[in-house]
């Protein structure tokens, strides 16, 4: 059984869907981390069957918007002196800037590369969200 100790301070991104916890890695830019951070892929786990779990012993600042599109099901819980103090369920967002990009290959946002543009959510669902210059509906 391999074993990976708890934190005393950080963060614990829990109930990642298996598979995209390395996406959610990258995001964060957590390969470049001078911290202590653990990607465990694949746990066992009784409500998902498997998920990814991710642990930084460190204080940094998420945004939750980019994770919620991700996976809008992880938990993110703060740990203080080895123990839970705050557990934040993410969700995904309503609005989304910057970083969805329009699948419509005749949108202005695709030829002339703007950045920041905002995607408003159309179906949770589907996970679809329209973007503000052409409003043809993207997936994620």
């Amino acid at each position: 059984m391999l074993n990976i100790d708890s934190i005393k301070k950080g963060i614990v991104i829990d109930h990642i869907k298996a598979g995209c916890g390395y996406k959610i890695f990258k995001e964060l830019k957590l390969h470049k981390a001078d911290y202590t951070v653990a990607l465990i892929k694949n746990v066992p786990s009784k409500q998902l069957g498997k998920k990814d779990l991710i642990k930084i012993e460190n204080e940094i600042d998420l945004d939750f918007k980019v994770l919620g599109i991700i996976d809008p099901n992880i938990t993110i819980n703060i740990i203080k002196n080895e123990e839970i103090i705050d557990k934040i369920n993410v969700k995904l967002p309503k609005k989304v800037k910057g970083t969805l990009k329009c699948k419509n290959p005749r949108c202005v946002t695709t030829v002339e590369n703007i950045e920041d543009v905002e995607f408003t959510l159309v179906n949770r669902e589907t996970k679809e969200y329209k973007c503000e210059y052409c409003d043809t509906n993207t997936s994620i």
